[in-house]
């Protein structure tokens, strides 16, 4: 973790789970919701990012955890990312993705990129 995300976190106190639930269901301005996406991706909590950088309408951010997660091979992770940003995945990028998998050795995530590579999300 370097400066910049321990700066984010003094910031910005990650919710707990049941804060966490009302925060999504309720009425959440951009700005807080892209910090509380931030503070989650600085304490390398991805997941869990991905619903408030949506909220928060973070675009670049989503778009970064999608090459990460093509990076690793990780198909739900770029799921979830692409699903947020509402991308189109086209087949050669779920290809790509199923390359990266078994070079990481995910096997179930490049059968799973392999399938969606020819049927589609």
């Amino acid at each position: 973790m370097g400066p910049h995300s321990e700066n984010v976190l003094a910031r910005v106190k990650l919710p707990d789970p049941l804060a966490r639930r009302h925060l999504l269901e309720g009425r959440i301005d951009a700005a807080k919701a892209r910090a509380i996406g931030e503070a989650y991706l600085a304490a390398e909590r991805e997941l869990e990012a991905i619903d408030f950088l949506a909220r928060g309408e973070a675009n670049d951010a989503l778009e970064s955890l999608q090459a990460t997660a093509l990076e690793r091979g990780d198909v739900f992770l770029f799921r979830a990312a692409a699903g947020a940003a509402g991308a189109a995945v086209d087949a050669a990028t779920w290809t790509r993705l199923a390359e990266a998998a078994e070079q990481a050795g995910r096997e179930r995530d490049a059968e799973t990129a392999k399938r969606l590579a020819t049927v589609g999300d």
